[in-house]
């Protein structure tokens, strides 16, 4: 008896690899091979590699899409800014897909509307071009932060080195280059600069770009 198959199945398979291998590591060979059938029958539902990742995609942002609702407009938008990064570090390869093509799928389209019926009721926006504005550098914000963050964990995995463990690797390099005084600033950086949370470095900034963008 042949194995029942939906397009929510092949999504979720897709994804299962997607996380463990990135999207260079998925194929529809493999999805079949996952799901236990032959690789043509997945054509009946899916037509190519991009609409597979439309549907992986709208997956992650159907998680999204759950945060609690808010009174507040800020309360709204910080809710789903950190909905979109925990859910790009649990599937590192959703970073990869943001910034490019616009995600037009349902899931993925009420996320938009939220973050952008929530931008439209801040005080520093008064009207459409103030909210595609606000939109713009919003996303710009949440796309660089969250890149940088996977980026940074999937160099550590990669050279089994510790962001704070490379810096040391390179600590008699820097030190003769600071010496010389012509980078006082990034010496200052170096020498008195914490390492901070990723988490409340984003929650700090994210604070920042909002507060800028609407006037707060």
């Amino acid at each position: 008896m042949p194995v029942p198959l939906s397009r929510e199945k092949i999504a979720a398979a897709a994804i299962r690899l997607a996380d463990r291998h990135g999207l260079d590591g998925l194929s529809v060979r493999k999805i079949a091979k996952e799901l236990g059938v032959g690789p043509m029958r997945l054509y009946d539902y899916v037509l190519n590699k991009a609409e597979l990742l439309d549907l992986m995609v709208d997956v992650v942002y159907a998680r999204i899409a759950e945060v609690d609702s808010h009174a507040g407009w800020r309360e709204t938008v910080l809710a789903i800014a950190h909905a979109t990064r925990q859910a790009a570090l649990d599937h590192e390869w959703f970073s990869d897909l943001l910034g490019g093509r616009p995600h037009l799928g349902p899931h993925a389209l009420a996320v938009g509307e939220a973050t952008a019926a929530a931008l439209s009721r801040s005080p520093g926006v008064r009207g459409i071009d103030d909210l595609q504005r606000a939109l713009g550098a919003l996303n710009a914000f949440l796309i660089g932060a969250i890149r940088r963050e996977v980026t940074e964990r999937r160099t550590a995995r990669s050279t089994g080195t510790e962001e704070a463990a490379w810096q040391a690797s390179l600590g008699p390099y820097l030190t003769r280059m600071l010496r010389t005084g012509r980078y006082p600033t990034v010496a200052r950086l170096v020498v008195d600069g914490a390492h901070l949370d990723a988490e409340e470095t984003f929650s700090h900034n994210l604070t920042t770009v909002l507060d800028g963008i609407t006037g707060a």
